[in-house]
């Protein structure tokens, strides 16, 4: 990833939640503001039944004297997420808490983040920088055996969310069809016109054909 001065909206579908989370850690610290969408499909290296047992001896850490005054546990996927990240941030200082700021993470696809352009981190997925054969589990999965109880709502928004993409998707490529043609319809219509135009030296830029579209 190279720095831009508009968010970038990762999709976290297929990534390893450790590698993602050093990349975004570093490009939070440049400047760059990161958008993490469908945290729940995260993945872990190693089994269920491991990082269930981790993160049960990590729930059982607490202050002694007041366990209100933490550490906090998060259940929720985007919240491990943010909480993994701000691990590798010097959070406690002026550049660590801003760098924290510029970090925004969610479960699921929420509006306006599903009609913008995703991107995803080849470093960090899973098919790339995974072993075939060693185990995994789902950010989703983990969750929901720790406490999260929103696993079922998630999925149901994301049904919904993937109906409705694809209809604006194949509306959208009928739209690009027909200007296509009609702009095919309108060169043959414009040539004799084009070639008088071209006579006085006016450059006429060239229809775009159906390959390009």
């Amino acid at each position: 990833m190279t720095f831009d001065s508009k968010e970038v909206v990762i999709d976290g579908r297929g990534h390893l939640l450790g590698r993602l989370s050093s990349i975004v850690a570093k490009e939070l610290l440049s400047g760059q503001k990161v958008v993490v969408v469908r945290c729940e499909e995260l993945m872990i290296s190693g089994g269920l039944v491991r990082n269930h047992t981790r993160y049960m001896q990590f729930l059982r850490k607490r202050t002694n004297t007041n366990p209100k005054r933490g550490p906090f546990h998060y259940r929720a996927p985007s919240r491990i997420l943010w909480r993994t990240i701000r691990g590798m941030l010097p959070h406690k200082t002026f550049r660590g808490a801003q760098a924290l700021a510029r970090l925004t993470t969610f479960e699921g696809i929420p509006a306006p983040y599903d009609t913008k352009k995703r991107v995803v981190v080849p470093q960090a997925l899973k098919i790339l920088r995974l072993k075939p054969g060693r185990r995994f589990c789902t950010l989703s999965r983990l969750a929901h055996e720790v406490g999260w109880g929103h696993r079922d709502l998630v999925a149901r928004l994301e049904a919904k969310r993937k109906i409705k993409a694809e209809a604006y998707y194949q509306q959208k490529k009928a739209g690009t069809a027909a200007k296509a043609l009609a702009e095919r319809k309108a060169a043959s219509e414009l040539s004799a016109v084009n070639n008088v135009l071209a006579g006085f030296g006016y450059h006429v830029a060239p229809t775009p054909t159906a390959e390009r579209i």
